[in-house]
């Protein structure tokens, strides 16, 4: 074993990995986090979800860029980052629905007197 050569296998195993991996740091540097909009959907949909579309350009930027400098890995590197796109998507999309659909009180602009609490907007 020592001193064999990755195979083109492998090495498309791990930049799909880093692919999907990047989709899901940069997504996740741009928002919250799905239970985040799940719990303010009512309040903060329009925003948690702009900020999604943003973390998917983004994303979508740096993965075509590493598609066009790795050619022998492009499709495993795109198919890492349309994999990953489409999931954070389906959860943030589900989050939201699951948070309209939701009687309990979000987190935004309570004033418990918590120190992360936020003065309600007049």
């Amino acid at each position: 074993m020592a001193g064999q050569t990755p195979t083109a296998s492998s090495s498309s195993g791990v930049a799909f990995l880093v692919s999907s991996g990047i989709v899901y740091e940069i997504v996740a540097a741009a928002c919250s986090s799905p239970q985040t909009t799940e719990i303010n959907a009512d309040t903060r949909s329009d925003t948690l979800f702009k900020w999604v579309y943003l973390g998917l350009g983004q994303a979508a930027l740096f993965v075509a860029v590493a598609a066009a400098i790795d050619k022998p890995h492009r499709a495993a590197i795109i198919a890492g980052g349309v994999s990953a796109g489409v999931i954070m998507y389906a959860s943030y999309y589900h989050a939201r629905e699951a948070g309209m659909g939701s009687n309990e009180p979000g987190t935004e602009g309570q004033t418990d007197g918590a120190p992360w609490s936020l003065p309600k907007r007049t």
